[in-house]
């Protein structure tokens, strides 16, 4: 039997773009992980192997880029999967919760019927930064009465106090950076 391939390192996949969208900022871009498939099937797997033992009954992702990692974790984990969207995207009854940016407010939606009371989900999205889409996702799950059992990410900045924002949660986040690296 072969040796196992060694582990990619994804932080290798992840593009630093400086002054985008607005000077001072250092945006981490994961569109160079997208297109190396042999990146995005390891991050999704990752994904997988944290999230597996915590034996959720639905993966919730966070549009737009939760989707593309929470989905495939759910078909992963033969479980279904629950978008969450921005305002106005859902055709179905649906309930929301709005909550500040760093500019202005945002919503997300969630249809009513995407959840059973008591199920236990996994909320999965690309990035962790102040947390405040993320605690939006969870009360919508828990206004619908389901129950958290944790949030998982790509990319974690560190620096800007997300993790703190979410403490009653367990957060997975496979690739953290601090305010320099």
């Amino acid at each position: 039997m072969p040796d196992a391939a060694p582990p990619l390192d994804l932080r290798s996949f992840i593009r630093d773009v400086p002054d985008f969208p607005q000077p001072g900022v250092l945006f981490r871009d994961i569109t160079p992980l997208l297109l190396d498939a042999r990146a995005f099937r390891h991050a999704v797997d990752e994904l997988t192997r944290h999230i597996a033992p915590l034996a959720p009954e639905a993966i919730v992702g966070v549009e737009s880029r939760g989707f593309l990692f929470g989905a495939p974790v759910a078909l992963n984990l033969g479980l279904p999967f629950v978008p969450v969207r921005k305002a106005g995207k859902l055709p179905s009854e649906r309930m929301s919760v709005e909550f500040a940016l760093e500019y202005g407010e945002s919503q997300l939606d969630m249809h009513t019927d995407a959840l059973r009371r008591g199920q236990q989900v996994v909320i999965v999205d690309d990035l962790l930064a102040t947390g405040g889409t993320a605690k939006a996702a969870t009360r919508l799950v828990e206004l619908a009465g389901g129950h958290v059992r944790a949030l998982a990410f790509l990319v974690e900045l560190t620096c800007l106090g997300g993790r703190e924002r979410l403490r009653e949660f367990e957060v997975i986040a496979l690739v953290q950076y601090d305010g320099s690296s």
